[in-house]
This record gives C-alpha cells, sequence and structure tokens, in this order.
C-alpha cells in the first residue's frame, strides 16, 4: 500500500503567515519507531515536520484537508464494492460446482472480508466527518497535546485504509484456495496465473514504500 500523501512539501504562501510561523513543538520532535511508521502511511513523512508548517497557513491546510477528504471519498467507495462482492459471496452458494467458494476456509475467509470492509465503511464515514468540519487551529492544538492525541490523529488517516486493505486481502486469500482446491484445470491454471499477478504487484508496491520510507528517514536526519 502507498502512502497517502505523496511526499511533496507544504509551502506556506502567505508572508504574513511565515513571519507568524510557529515551531515544532518538542513533543512532536521525539517520535517512537511506532509514530514515525503511521506518520510515513498517513503523511508521506517520518516526522510532522512538514505536515506542521502546512497548518501555518489556511491556503496549505484546505490543500491537506481536500486531499485527505479525497482519499477517504475513494476508501468510501472501494470499501462499499466490496462489501457488495463479499456480501454476495457470503450469502449465496456457488452456480458451477467447479468453483465452490461455500468451502469452510473460503466462506471464512469471505466473512472476515465482510466484516473488516464494515468497519472499514464505519471508520472512513467518521473519519471524513471529522475532517469536514476541523479547522487548523483545533488541529494544532490536538497535536500539542502530545503522543496519545498524535496517535488518534494519524489513526484516523490510516485506519479505513488499513480496513479496507485487509479487507481486499481476504477476499483474494478466499478467492486463491478455492481456485486452487477447484478440480478444474482452468480454473487452477487462472488460480496461478492470478497468484503471480498479486506477488508481483504486492512486492513493487512494498519495495517503493520501503525505498520511499528510508528517503524520508534521510530527510528526516538532513534536517536535524
Amino acid at each position: 500500500m502507498a502512502s497517502l500523501y505523496s511526499t511533496e512539501s507544504y509551502v506556506t504562501a502567505d508572508p504574513r503567515a511565515l513571519a507568524e510561523e510557529r515551531p515544532l513543538p518538542e513533543a512532536l520532535r521525539r517520535m517512537s519507531l511506532l509514530m514515525r511508521v503511521l506518520c510515513f502511511l498517513a503523511l508521506g513523512r517520518s516526522d510532522l515536520e512538514d505536515h506542521w508548517k502546512s497548518l501555518q497557513s489556511e491556503q496549505a491546510f484546505e490543500t491537506v484537508r481536500t486531499r485527505l477528504c479525497r482519499i477517504l471519498a475513494s476508501t468510501i467507495t472501494t470499501a462499499g464494492v466490496l462489501f457488495t462482492i463479499s456480501g454476495v459471496f457470503v450469502t449465496t452458494g456457488s452456480p458451477v460446482p467447479y468453483f465452490d467458494y461455500t468451502s469452510p476456509a473460503s466462506h471464512c475467509l469471505l466473512f472476515m472480508s465482510l466484516m473488516f470492509v464494515t468497519i472499514a465503511l464505519l471508520t472512513s464515514g467518521s473519519s471524513m466527518i471529522r475532517w469536514a468540519h476541523t479547522d487548523r487551529h483545533w488541529t494544532q492544538e490536538q497535536l500539542e497535546l502530545g503522543e496519545y492525541f498524535v496517535l488518534s490523529y494519524l489513526l484516523s488517516i490510516v485506519t479505513p485504509v488499513f480496513f479496507v486493505a485487509s479487507s481486499l486481502h481476504f477476499f483474494i486469500f478466499a478467492m486463491l484456495i478455492t481456485g486452487f482446491s477447484s478440480q478444474s484445470m482452468i480454473c487452477r491454471v487462472i488460480t496461478v496465473l492470478w497468484l503471480f499477478t498479486y506477488v508481483v504487484n504486492t512486492g513493487t508496491i512494498l519495495v517503493e514504500i520501503m525505498w520511499k520510507y528510508a528517503r524520508s528517514l534521510d530527510h528526516a536526519r538532513y534536517r536535524q
């Protein structure tokens, strides 16, 4: 899964805002490894330096909020599609005997997919409401309070995407088990091709994430 934000820096356009720019609080400089990973997944950086700068300007903050709401809207759309597909597979039997997804293992994974995508719909909807009604001053005050509030702030961005991605993987695993359990050679060949495509794409995404995270850590050390 790629990070939710691009790694571009947020620039404060208003010169008056630059003059009044508040430095990054000390509590936000000392971050654990978990917080750095969450920060990278949510904001595209392993620290809050650039994100804090975006809170110094209404224009920059509006750009951040618009991008976040767009991501959450896409998450809700994806979750809705997954919810429909998983629901159909859970509640109906297989129309053909050579692709039986009602076996215990496949059915359990499909049910897990349905559960996770339901949670994704709830969390993404609540996060959308939260970000639609927030303002930059309230956000600054929340971040200044320390680690627990920063964790809540980052999780409101990461959690919906995590549950959608988990639901999608449960669904894929259910289909892979069903395909490999099939008595049809055609189904098995298609499943092998699907598995190959899945592994290649997932590996590519993970390598890209690790590379960007390493670059982000180097960037943070350089600024220090």
